[in-house]
């Protein structure tokens, strides 16, 4: 018998959406212990005894906590951009029961004390679930391979140097095959500098048309047809960070059909945006890679359809006003994205580039097969991780929505259409719509 004082949830009457275990229907989950206990069509869950919490999904759909695999933190070292407090609070509020966390901070995150600092402070903020990544070299200088074993063993979840690219094909191999050890993925920012030195935009008519310096869409494309083959020779396992191109998702479909192991994943913006955006100069839309054509856009969301690639990601990169507040060759690049990301997926839903079910799984159960990770499934025994999704209601996201320490997005007074009502991480309700925004 369960003990008197154990809480127990019911959330009822949503569309369950669960795209691991083919689930898609009108069913009622059970939460206790923080686990799903119950699973049952409406009404077989009657007679279980006291519920301390009865949420009414009707009309809402009910998925498993959204997981994003590429964040910016910021802590430690730029606490001012932002906190782990903070943007695991924007996290639980965009639905995202788990986020991962880059290791581009200062320290960067190349030892187990910064892994263990992390933890701790996610703990403490008691917010979304998060998983450090790791860096790939020491310092992410791309020379030295940091410790990875230790890194591992700390609570790294993958390794990366996401910002800058590992330049150095030996240095790579080398982190490949101790990755095998570890049992890992690495993440990969591809980029050939060489190529891309200086760039504030995509190259193309429109860059010699504003003045701006350019980075062709080939320097992306060659790193990543570099990396394939590396875990090609390998056998280990590269997972590709925001994807931009045209090129780069006919490569990994090759890749994936070689049964070469890669994944991938795009951010909203880049299947949102083209390079046009960028024409008044507006640094909101600088990011790294930058904005592409709009024929890019078209094939990063068929790939994503397509399940070429994987997962949505938002690449979450706060920065100051300041940073931002300048001429657009020395701006900052990158924009926060955990608020956005969802309602931006949906929209593509409502534009018919996406299914309903295939925009879940890759905010869901792709990304966390993409990193061995646990959750983005609905299953009984699964950790109680749940988000509640109201498809038709709408938000200005201003600065009274935003829980970023930074505004740093194109999409900021805009209006979203498809956001998360409620968040729970470990059957524990971290996030309402309802309460968090009470004006």
């Amino acid at each position: 018998m369960p003990n008197a004082m154990t809480k127990k949830t019911i959330i009822k009457g949503g569309r369950v959406i669960d795209p691991k275990n083919g689930l898609d229907g009108e069913f009622d989950i059970l939460l206790e212990d923080g686990k799903i206990i119950g699973l049952e069509r409406p009404g077989v869950l009657g007679g279980i005894g006291a519920v301390e919490n009865l949420v009414d999904a009707s009309g809402l759909i009910v998925v498993p906590g959204l997981i994003d695999i590429h964040v910016h933190l910021r802590e430690p070292g730029y606490e001012w951009k932002e906190t782990i407090e903070s943007g695991t609070h924007a996290a639980v509020c965009g639905g995202f029961s788990a986020v991962c966390c880059m290791p581009n901070t200062s320290p960067v995150c190349d030892r187990a004390q910064i892994v263990a600092f992390i933890l701790e402070k996610a703990r403490n903020a008691g917010f979304s679930r998060v998983y450090p990544i790791g860096a790939i070299t020491q310092e992410q200088k791309g020379e030295s391979l940091a410790p990875m074993l230790e890194l591992r063993e700390a609570g790294s979840v993958a390794f990366s140097d996401d910002g800058r690219p590992v330049s150095s094909p030996a240095v790579m191999r080398k982190a490949l095959e101790y990755s095998l050890m570890c049992d890992a993925v690495l993440a990969c920012h591809e980029e050939e500098r060489s190529l891309s030195e200086g760039f504030a935009m995509n190259e193309s008519a429109i860059s010699l048309k504003l003045g701006l310096p350019g980075m062709p869409t080939a320097a992306e494309d060659i790193m990543i047809a570099r990396d394939i083959e590396l875990a090609r020779l390998t056998g280990a396992r590269v997972h590709f960070c925001h994807v931009s191109t045209a090129r780069a998702v006919t490569l990994i479909e090759r890749a994936k059909n070689d049964g070469v192991r890669v994944s991938a994943e795009v951010s909203p913006h880049h299947f949102s945006l083209t390079e046009e955006s960028v024409a008044n100069f507006d640094t909101a839309y600088k990011m790294s890679p930058p904005l592409r054509s709009a024929e890019d856009v078209a094939a990063l969301l068929d790939g994503l359809s397509r399940g070429v690639i994987d997962c949505i990601a938002s690449d979450h990169a706060p920065h100051e006003r300041d940073s931002k507040n300048v001429e657009f060759a020395k701006a900052s690049m990158g924009i926060i994205g955990l608020q956005t990301t969802l309602p931006l997926t949906l929209k593509k839903v409502k534009e018919g580039k996406l299914t309903l079910a295939r925009a879940i799984e890759a905010l869901t159960s792709a990304p966390a097969a993409c990193l061995g990770l646990p959750g983005g499934s609905l299953k009984v025994g699964s950790d109680a991780d749940v988000t509640i999704v109201d498809l038709d209601k709408e938000v200005v996201f201003d600065q009274s929505i935003n829980r970023s320490k930074c505004s740093n997005s194109p999409f900021l007074n805009c209006l979203l259409r498809g956001v998360p009502v409620k968040t729970f991480v470990g059957g524990r309700e971290v996030f309402s719509f309802e309460k968090e925004f009470k004006k």
